[in-house]
């Protein structure tokens, strides 16, 4: 009987061998992380008119019949255009169980790219979200926002999370679980999650952010530590602590706390909320059990925010509150802890663009 929580990577292992998740080409061991499994692209994309779900009754190709416009082969990679709309079969797919849902995200290089990315499902009527006992295919839609791209199959854009019964903790819990080991620098402010803010007062300089430039070169996705960052971005300064976000604009910042999430807690940055102003910051991602952990290599970790404002100009200031950390509990203590015994790009992070560029 597995315990209720967001699943260990042991615990996805024993899932692949059960064949709750399958793939034709088999899944690596790379993929798996301590709470979340990355999802590869297929080899083909299909451009479509619009984004879309499928609906109780409907079935993603069901729905490509209507809108697909033409389809791209990403054999040998293929440049996605900025500002169109791409669905991409993943090479994975699902067979939950009883009891268990999933739910996806953008990986974090993906989010800083402005790639909206979203899992849609056969009779899915919400994005990155798996319904109990789904047993179908998996297709991710692609939006680049910022940049185009070149993608190529396997690349894996997204993580999904599977959860076994109730696993969010109270804001009770949360207290409790501060007062044993500190999750955030500074006091926590605690409402449904966890509280966290913008820095916009540096300790060393005037640097900020990063504003994404409107009209660059292609980001290749294959290629790390590749591209010079002033061709593809502005750097933000302030020496007053605010900034004014301009409309359609896309911003990276950095949160003033840093976070730490226990080996038996996973997160998830909650979706923008209209009542904090015209903007929104990040696209929802999840955050491992080690990220920021001192026995995991690190001493805290600040979130990188992304952040895109929306209609009107707005003021942000230091300090102002963007958005929050929903903790849940694990079911099991993971194998392995994020920044420990794997690769962790992001492990003790402050400002960070995505992995792409050179540092």
């Amino acid at each position: 009987m597995t315990n209720a929580g967001v699943l260990a990577d042991h615990q996805i292992r024993d899932m692949i061998a059960a064949g709750a998740i399958m793939a034709k080409t088999p899944i690596e061991a790379g993929q798996i992380q301590p709470a979340s499994l990355d999802l590869r692209l297929g080899t083909t994309a299909y451009r479509v008119r619009a984004s879309f779900l499928a609906g109780r009754q409907r079935t993603v190709q069901d729905r490509l019949s209507d809108f697909q416009m033409h389809a791209v082969d990403l054999t040998d990679g293929a440049v996605l255009e900025k500002g169109c709309v791409y669905v991409v079969p993943l090479m994975e797919r699902l067979r939950l169980p009883k009891g268990m849902t999933a739910a996806a995200s953008a990986k974090s290089s993906i989010g800083r790219l402005d790639l909206l990315t979203r899992i849609i499902t056969d009779h899915g009527i919400e994005f990155d979200r798996v319904p109990e006992g789904y047993d179908g295919p998996l297709y991710v839609e692609i939006c680049p926002r910022s940049f185009s791209v070149v993608a190529q199959p396997g690349q894996m854009l997204n993580q999904i999370i599977f959860r076994q019964g109730k696993t969010l903790m109270s804001d009770d819990d949360l207290r409790a679980l501060h007062a044993q080991t500190p999750i955030v620098s500074g006091d926590p402010v605690i409402s449904d999650g966890l509280g966290f803010s913008v820095d916009l007062k540096p300790t060393e300089g005037t640097l900020v952010g990063y504003r994404a430039k409107p009209h660059t070169g292609v980001v290749d996705l294959a290629k790390m530590n590749h591209y010079d960052p002033t061709e593809f971005w502005e750097e933000v300064h302030t020496k007053d602590g605010w900034i004014i976000l301009d409309p359609g604009a896309f911003y990276i910042l950095v949160s003033r706390e840093a976070i730490v999430i226990p080996p038996m807690q996973a997160a998830e940055m909650a979706p923008y909320l209209a009542m904090v102003g015209e903007f929104r910051v990040h696209y929802a991602g999840f955050f491992d059990p080690g990220f920021g952990y001192a026995e995991a290599g690190g001493a805290g970790s600040r979130g990188v925010l992304e952040v895109r404002c929306h209609e009107a100009p707005f003021v942000l200031e230091h300090g102002q509150v963007v958005g929050r950390l929903v903790y849940e509990h694990m079911s099991a203590l993971p194998a392995a802890l994020y920044g420990r015994e794997i690769k962790s790009n992001y492990q003790g992070q402050g400002l960070k663009l995505s992995k792409h560029f050179q540092s």
